[in-house]
């Protein structure tokens, strides 16, 4: 339980054992992992209800592996079909690709979903306790109590927390991982516009993934159930993204101009989107040797999920990477403070954190590298030529690398 009370300028001031900033999947996973050791902890959100940004995102056989030792696994699935494979076409060539999504792997079978962001926050959520969510709480601050190895955190409010320990899921834009010194996220020079389309009459879409590669352009959609489908499309960014950025019907009148020469069927999709799910953003990555040679947590405070690793989208891994995150983290702490029966050995704090980066390390490091490589294939980059290799000799291999590092097993939570 938390303790309060009111300090020398007459503001709030808590006292908790572990902070937990920022409530999309990485915290409340993460919280979830820890809730299964018995341990409580605080998630601070910064938005009045859970954030459903982004609509949807595919989640591949490793995420359903993080799902299924958080416990929540088959109450998803049973809510999204397995997609059984993918068709791939060029536009400038014509050429068409049919792939196969199932089959054995390494850890077991292959297995893709499509799944809605508000699902997955909602049935992550349903799993805490009561309390373990605040929303409208913004951290604006994080400071090191003198003598003391507490970290104050300062809310846009005015209220403060001293926390134990401090976990950032905040983001590409974390203010814990600032604290921590990370490098800031680069662009990448593309964007990403999404958005979930409804059929009320259902749609007729096979449950595959469907993707259009152009000219420094991928279009693609996959449903999600029998009326929802969802659908994105990556660019070279423009100098006018900024402008539309917050302006949806602008945002839906960019999209279809952009799919202009591109087959029906996308272009109906998107004049179907359901106007509140639309969003454009700059696809930003944190450079792989950053993974290698940057500190990845400091003392009482890491870092997990985008404000870790953010990488752009063209594996598929951003929430299955930050799924892992979870229970990998869940597990080097919790089993450390179950040992220590408590919060108060900080050497034994700091050695867990220290353990999770390591065993995060590589993995982050490869999975950024291996998807900025794949989205400049998939996309086109290089010319005439490198389109020509891409459509004639690298679309399986670039289907069988996504299946590959989504092939594997971050390990069990360890809970009892």
């Amino acid at each position: 339980m938390s303790n309060q009370s009111v300090n020398s300028d007459g503001c709030d001031e808590e006292f908790e054992g572990i902070v937990i900033v920022g409530g999309g999947i990485g915290g409340l996973s993460t919280a979830l992992a820890l809730h299964r050791f018995g341990l409580r902890s605080l998630v601070l959100e910064r938005a009045e209800t859970l954030r459903t940004t982004g609509a949807a995102l595919t989640l591949m056989t490793n995420a359903w592996r993080a799902l299924h030792y958080l416990g929540v696994a088959d109450s998803i699935r049973r809510q999204h079909p397995q997609l059984q494979g993918a068709q791939v076409t060029s536009i400038p060539s014509g050429f068409t690709k049919e792939l196969s999504h199932t089959g054995p792997g390494k850890c077991g079978n292959h297995e893709l979903r499509a799944v809605q962001r508000s699902i997955l926050l909602g049935t992550l959520a349903k799993e805490l306790p009561a309390g373990t969510i605040r929303f409208n709480s913004k951290v604006v601050s994080i400071q090191q109590c003198e003598n003391s190895s507490l970290k104050t955190i300062q809310l846009r409010d005015g209220a403060k927390i001293k926390a134990k320990v401090l976990i950032g899921c905040d983001g590409v834009n974390s203010v814990v991982a600032e604290w921590i010194g990370l490098q800031a996220p680069s662009l990448s020079g593309r964007s990403a516009i999404r958005g979930l389309a409804t059929f009320p009459e259902g749609h007729k879409f096979e449950n595959k993934v469907v993707q259009y590669w152009g000219d420094n352009l991928r279009v693609g959609f996959v449903p999600c159930n029998d009326k929802d489908v969802y659908w994105f499309i990556t660019q070279k960014s423009h100098p006018h993204d900024s402008d539309i950025a917050h302006d949806p019907e602008r945002i839906l009148e960019f999209s279809v101009e952009k799919l202009g020469d591109f087959p029906e069927p996308i272009i109906d999709i998107v004049k179907k989107s359901q106007i509140d799910t639309l969003t454009l953003a700059p696809l930003c990555l944190r450079w792989p040797w950053a993974m290698l040679l940057g500190k990845l947590s400091k003392e009482n405070v890491c870092v997990v999920g985008d404000a870790m690793h953010p990488m752009t989208p063209d594996l598929g891994q951003g929430g299955g990477a930050t799924l892992e995150d979870a229970v990998v983290l869940g597990r080097c702490l919790g089993k450390a403070l179950t040992a220590m029966n408590g919060l108060e050995d900080k050497k034994g704090i700091e050695e867990a954190l220290n353990n999770f980066v390591e065993e995060r390390r590589w993995r982050a490091f490869w999975l950024i590298s291996g998807a900025y490589l794949t989205g400049l294939v998939q996309q086109g980059y290089g010319g005439v030529i490198m389109r020509f290799i891409r459509d004639k000799f690298l679309a399986k291999k670039l289907s069988e690398n996504i299946l590959n590092q989504a092939d594997f097993d971050c390990g069990e939570l360890g809970a009892k």
